[in-house]
């Protein structure tokens, strides 16, 4: 009996954030390890239908770049990196775009319905979704950058009780172009604005953003933030978590949170408890 007043307990420590949070529209990008581990993929399923179940509008963006990097190397061809961000040319475009919008896409959106969920996989070149434009194609070719992203598309699939599940590949403009390669982290941040979510989440490999002594820091503002940029604080693959979650507060998101997507129901823990997990950026 003990127990089963524990889970009770549990359930009506959430309650008030599920009141808070129905009917909004939360953005997570999701990578690192919830993305290949099998038991996190589970997790990560079962958190995200729990949520669509509750009421809230999950909205997943997610990456690839690890399975992208193992096919390059079986396939034999070349890849570069430039300050972090992967170089794309033409062959590496069409293995990309094969890996995200093929293999990944369609991998979550079947852990969500096997999970008692409804998803509904898209590319950015779905109905013009996004729109892209080089990011510098002298030295990155087909790495892009969001010019626009049309909401109504997303909001539709919303709307028909759908979660929608968004591989990082943007359309061109140009007849026969093969479209454009997004960092995910980035891309969160841009649909999370044009599509007025109250909060964006990003899964990654840490604890979230670390002191020079390692230590957690569970809530930071936007000046804090660039503080610790500027001192060397924050580096490497942070700098375009932070950098995405300062875009997506400046464009109207509420809060934005770098949480450790290798702790079992991390979103839940974040979403739906007070004491939360990770880094809470904010305003």
């Amino acid at each position: 009996m003990k127990k089963q007043i524990e889970v009770v307990k549990t359930l009506l420590d959430a309650l008030p954030y599920i009141k808070r949070f129905r009917d909004e529209k939360v953005v997570i990008k999701y990578g690192g390890s919830a993305q290949t581990s099998s038991d996190l993929k589970e997790k990560f399923a079962q958190d995200i239908v729990l949520l669509h179940t509750v009421g809230m509008k999950p909205i997943i963006v997610h990456g690839g770049g690890k399975s992208i990097t193992d096919l390059l190397s079986d396939l034999g061809v070349p890849t570069e990196f430039v300050d972090g961000q992967r170089v794309t040319t033409r062959e590496v475009m069409r293995i990309a775009e094969m890996v995200l919008s093929g293999e990944i896409n369609k991998e979550i959106v079947s852990l969500l319905n096997n999970h008692g969920g409804q998803a509904m996989g898209i590319s950015g070149k779905d109905a013009n979704f996004l729109q892209g434009a080089p990011k510098d194609a002298a030295n990155f070719g087909y790495t892009g950058v969001i010019e626009h992203v049309n909401a109504r598309v997303v909001d539709n699939i919303i709307e028909d009780g759908f979660i929608p599940v968004i591989a990082p590949i943007a359309a061109s403009n140009t007849i026969g172009h093969p479209g454009f390669n997004i960092n995910a982290d980035l891309a969160a941040s841009k649909i999370a604005v044009a599509l007025q979510a109250r909060k964006v989440l990003f899964l990654t490999d840490t604890a979230g953003v670390l002191d020079k002594e390692k230590n957690l820091l569970t809530n930071l503002s936007i000046e804090q933030t660039q503080a610790l940029k500027a001192d060397g604080t924050i580096i490497g693959g942070m700098v375009p978590k932070v950098d995405a979650c300062i875009e997506a507060l400046r464009g109207g998101v509420k809060k934005a949170h770098i949480i450790d997507g290798r702790v079992e129901h991390s979103l839940l823990l974040e979403i739906l408890t007070s004491s939360g997990v990770g880094t809470c950026i904010e305003l």
